[in-house]
């Protein structure tokens, strides 16, 4: 990660500031589609992993989660998918097996960005460094157990030119450049456990089998749309938090440490494509990361990704569909308070 996050920022700073073409002033900064269905053909795949460093080792946890293919359909920004790895998408690599139920909500209700994490992961494996001694191949944790919960809300001051859910739920289509300040608050908990030790075999002079933390506090981003000619466009999102944490670690058989201390978070997202009335193809990609307080030299943190492929097709429902939908209709209304 730390190799991508100075490419990220130049290219966040060159979409912020880049001026592109001329646009024609009668176009609107971004069209909205309500009346009709998106549906997407996509691939994507979903991790939660964990950073764990002392002065001398980096260490990186990942579940073998899956390379999955599906579809889905978006309607009055209430969206549906449903996905599977299928077994030639995810051949054998000596990673172990990982069972995992990885929720994500990322909804973009006007002027608010809501994201809400529920991760469920069972069974890991050690990206180990260069300098563990050892035999090749990944070390495999097949009883560690990862939990990740929680909810970032921000408001978005510029949402009646910049739209979010023209690049991630494909359902606006962004026709002039254009961005926005975020700013709101978050709350994520956790725990990490492998009743083995987290540590891999050669460093268990140290034993230690779970890590607990809770972080909450204020955050703040910026986000930007760079659209050239029309239809490409590259979203680029950063937002950072000054998170209170207070975390726990059971070493055995000391017994507990716990540790407050205050921690920046980070969140991107990243999307580019090709966006139109009808089509849209476009690769996304968020993460987020829960940077934990250090406890007896240990640096954690939980890194929650999610990247994926869509190609979209946007089309009206027929008379038939458009009766089924209207409760859709009628519960936005509701909302509203039309």
């Amino acid at each position: 990660m730390r190799f991508y996050l100075p490419l990220f920022y130049f290219c966040f700073f060159f979409a912020a500031n880049a001026t592109g073409r001329q646009e024609a002033d009668s176009l609107p900064f971004y069209e909205a589609y309500p009346e009709k269905l998106t549906g997407r053909f996509y691939f994507s795949r979903k991790y939660t992993g964990m950073g764990l460093q002392n002065e001398d080792r980096k260490y990186l946890y990942m579940p073998n989660s899956t390379l999955n293919m599906g579809v889905g359909l978006t309607y009055q920004n209430l969206t549906l998918n449903l996905a599977t790895g299928f077994g030639f998408l995810n051949p054998e690599r000596g990673r172990g097996e990982s069972s995992y139920l990885d929720l994500q909500a990322h909804a973009y209700p006007n002027n608010l960005v809501i994201d809400l994490f529920g991760q469920f992961y069972n069974g890991y494996f050690l990206r180990r460094p260069d300098n563990l001694s050892g035999r090749d191949g990944p070390i495999v944790f097949p009883s560690m157990k990862m939990r990740k919960v929680g909810t970032s809300v921000q408001y978005l001051f510029n949402g009646d030119k910049f739209s979010y859910r023209a690049a991630f739920l494909q359902n606006e289509w962004q026709q002039k450049s254009a961005g926005s300040l975020l700013a709101g608050f978050e709350i994520y908990g956790g725990q990490v456990r492998n009743q083995n030790g987290i540590l891999p075999p050669a460093e268990q002079g140290i034993f230690f089998d779970q890590i607990k933390f809770l972080e909450f506090g204020p955050n703040i981003g910026y986000a930007h749309s760079l659209i050239i000619m029309r239809h490409f466009f590259i979203t680029l999102s950063a937002t950072s938090s000054l998170a209170l944490g207070r975390t726990v670690m059971e070493f055995q058989p000391v017994g507990q440490e716990i540790k407050w201390g205050l921690r920046p978070n980070l969140f991107l997202r990243g999307f580019t494509g090709y966006n139109s009335k009808n089509w849209s193809v476009n690769i996304n990609y968020v993460y987020n990361q829960v940077n934990i307080a250090p406890v007896a030299g240990y640096k954690v943190n939980a890194g929650t990704g999610n990247y994926r492929l869509n190609i979209i097709y946007r089309f009206s429902p027929g008379p038939r569909l458009a009766r089924r939908l209207s409760w859709v209709d009628e519960l936005k209304d509701h909302i509203l308070g039309r």
